[in-house]
């Protein structure tokens, strides 16, 4: 399932994103895949709530080998870079300064092209995570579960460092992953517990679970929700919502979806590279809505 019908035609993005009209400046979202990527949908909203006219904002499939060139062919007309999987962490040797943030994730998820031409990294992606889970009345939890590893899931752990006051326990598949994992807690100063994904079912009793994901892993989960669950934080939003957040909400637990993430950390990327803030919250949200409600038709 892909956001086509309320984005807009893929090449018609991507064309966009070269053709930058009116004296403005041009941004983009990169990946691989990308095309069912909605942040085209939520940066052009926001800058057409801002009056940006001569702004465009398209989407292109990058893998890791194709980024250095994608790298070479930017010029003075780009204002910014969203980056996805797999590139979050192949950027960096690409850049010319990165804020201490994704430094402490190795993850950047942001490029910012000053106006001397300088490529600048962030991951918007931690205050993001934080500022979804304050907007739902999470703010302070003792204890926490991460389902998954990787660059979302320590990015996770660095936003669980502010907002979670004891352990944290991370579900993975693998003795190397279990390392990983326990190695960014000693890095972002987080008790990181491991466990075996064999015995997931038991992260769902924490206070806050953070489901970091792809589609489809945690669907098996859905039957053991307890009858008074906590909070949950899903990071996906297509298809939305996921079997284990649909399970959630009917026991009455507190849900957070993965377009509150993406809204909240698209909100910070805007202001970067526009200089223009605060961005709109709400239109971005309400056209990311329309947008995957087009899509499930």
């Amino acid at each position: 399932m892909t956001t086509r019908g309320a984005d807009g035609d893929r090449a018609d993005g991507d064309r966009a994103a070269r053709e930058p009209v009116g004296g403005g400046r041009r941004a983009a979202v990169l990946g691989s895949p990308i095309a069912h990527s909605l942040s085209p949908v939520l940066h052009r909203a926001a800058y057409a709530e801002l009056g940006l006219t001569g702004w465009t904002y398209g989407r292109f499939e990058v893998d890791e080998a194709a980024l250095p060139g994608f790298f070479q062919g930017l010029d003075a007309s780009w204002a910014g870079l969203s980056l996805t999987m797999p590139l979050k962490r192949a950027v960096i040797p690409l850049l010319d300064a990165v804020s201490d943030t994704a430094r402490s994730v190795e993850a950047v998820n942001t490029v910012v092209v000053t106006g001397e031409g300088r490529r600048v990294g962030d991951n918007t992606d931690i205050p993001g995570m934080i500022a979804a889970l304050k907007e739902r009345g999470v703010e302070k939890v003792e204890e926490a579960a991460v389902l998954g590893a990787g660059a979302t899931a320590s990015s996770a752990l660095a936003a669980l460092a502010r907002v979670c006051s004891g352990p944290v326990t991370a579900y993975v598949r693998s003795a190397a992953r279990a390392e990983e994992m326990r190695g960014w807690g000693e890095r972002l100063g987080v008790d990181v517990r491991t466990a075996d994904w064999a015995e997931a079912a038991r992260a769902l009793t924490a206070p806050l679970v953070v489901a970091t994901t792809p589609a489809g892993t945690t669907d098996a989960l859905a039957p053991h929700v307890p009858e008074r669950p906590g909070t949950l934080f899903d990071v996906l939003y297509d298809p939305w919502p996921t079997p284990l957040a649909a399970a959630w909400s009917a026991r009455g637990g507190r849900v957070v979806g993965g377009l509150d993430l993406l809204v909240h950390q698209a909100v910070l990327q805007v202001e970067q590279m526009t200089g223009r803030a605060p961005a709109p919250l709400r239109a971005m949200r309400e056209a990311g809505e329309r947008a995957l409600r087009a899509a499930a038709e």
